[in-house]
């Protein structure tokens, strides 16, 4: 029985029915570049399908359980998907399957996308990743320090110091910068949390960001927030394009990456996964502030390009953009990224600091190091990353494999899922 569709439709797990360019990295460090099936036997690269199949029956009791809509999961190991498949339904209310090619709103997965944009940048010898970001975004010039905040009914005032140094462009990649998220001071300015459907541009908000105070020392926290939104800006700054111009330019194109967006066009909103959020008995419900955290992708003035929260896209899609990385910045004929540029982005950047994970984190990759391989199976030195509506991805270099878990569910206490999809994943390693 196929799973997550209704009687009578086409199955949406089968994934032997498309092909993709994927390109290998040798033993040697060369590159080979080769036509493959989108899934060849699972046995043929080292894992077992019988035991995939244990991923299928965990996700079908998530379904039916309604504690998810549905998901898209892919497993790729050594260039060769050996995993595609959807579950339950795109929209519930109307008993929709969903379908492998459906779009979801990937929020803070964009952020290693505008963070290889700019290593890009970097590699064209543009800047020094610890030159000051005033370089280019001057507003950021002399920082200041919050030390304390005065929240009252009529107003939202502040008392900061001078910072003792100036925000780098590598504190922005690594988090380090002490700019968060949602704070009051932002709130009050009008500066985008995530996204927008106001008409609202990076030139008229990443200034306003840049005269409020930060929460530490550059450098001296990891505080997880809006600096990789200041870098699409940056990215604007240097090139002369939209950040939505260069990604489709410099990185979509040239990957093939043909279902992935700041804003879903006409032609493709019904592919859009709807948002939901966990009720009061643990179920699904449609998302109660749908306008404010789900249309900005369908609706509104569509012209904030948000590089730390804004993209919607596909796993497949996705799935090119990891394959890339993994490939040594190489896929479908072209090079993105040096392999010495990724060798740099994947190494702890952040020193004895640690995210709240207690990991280290790179130049736009959490890191996961011999400790945690203790707790999950995995590998040292697989890098990774999440976005807030429930979608997740890492890449194991060691295992040459990637894996993505795909559904659309905010807020949720189900977020141990991503957890027992990982265990799934590498329990069906067998070589």
């Amino acid at each position: 029985m196929w799973l997550g569709c209704k009687p009578g439709t086409k199955p949406t797990s089968d994934n032997n029915d498309a092909k993709t360019a994927v390109t290998v990295v040798s033993s040697t460090g060369a590159s080979l570049e080769r036509q493959l099936l989108m899934a060849s036997p699972a046995d043929q690269v080292g894992m077992l399908s019988r035991r995939l199949v244990y991923i299928d029956t965990l996700l079908q009791q998530y379904v039916n359980r309604q504690a998810i809509p549905g998901a898209v999961c892919l497993i790729a190991r050594k260039g060769k998907i050996v995993y595609h498949k959807a579950f339950g339904y795109r929209d519930v209310a109307a008993q929709t399957p969903m379908d492998k090619d459906d779009i979801f709103r990937i929020m803070s997965m964009t952020k290693a996308i505008t963070s290889v944009a700019v290593m890009m940048l970097y590699e064209e010898g543009r800047f020094l990743l610890d030159d000051p970001v005033a370089n280019f975004i001057p507003e950021f010039k002399n920082p200041r320090i919050l030390k304390r905040l005065i929240i009252n009914r009529s107003d939202t005032s502040f008392i900061a110091v001078p910072a003792k140094k100036e925000i780098t462009i590598r504190h922005l990649l690594t988090h380090t910068a002490g700019i968060p998220y949602l704070h009051p001071l932002q709130i009050k300015a009008g500066i985008p949390q995530f996204h927008t459907t106001q008409p609202l541009t990076l030139a008229q908000t990443i200034p306003k960001l840049a005269q409020l105070p930060l929460l530490h020392e550059p450098g001296e926290r990891f505080t997880y927030g809006l600096s990789t939104d200041v870098l699409g800006y940056l990215i604007e700054k240097i090139s002369g394009m939209s950040l939505s111009e260069f990604f489709t330019t410099r990185i979509f194109k040239p990957l093939d990456m043909e279902d992935t967006f700041f804003y879903v066009p006409l032609e493709k909103q019904h592919r859009l996964v709807t948002l939901y959020q966990e009720g009061k008995d643990g179920k699904i419900i449609p998302h109660t502030k749908s306008a404010e955290y789900a249309d900005y992708a369908t609706k509104g003035a569509q012209t904030y390009y948000s590089g730390g929260a804004g993209l919607c896209s596909t796993v497949a899609d996705y799935a090119k953009f990891m394959q890339m990385l993994l490939n040594g910045g190489r896929y479908n004929g072209v090079q993105i990224l040096s392999r010495k540029t990724i060798e740099l982005m994947l190494q702890n950047q952040i020193g004895a600091l640690t995210t709240w994970r207690g990991t280290k984190f790179g130049l736009g990759f959490e890191l996961i190091d011999v400790q945690q391989t203790a707790v999950l199976p995995g590998s040292e030195g697989t890098f990774r990353w999440g976005g807030m509506y429930f979608t997740e991805y890492w890449i194991d270099p060691k295992e040459e494999l990637i894996a993505l878990f795909f559904t659309q569910v905010w807020p949720s206490s189900h977020l141990f899922l991503n957890q027992r999809f990982q265990v799934l994943t590498y329990q069906a390693i067998v070589d």
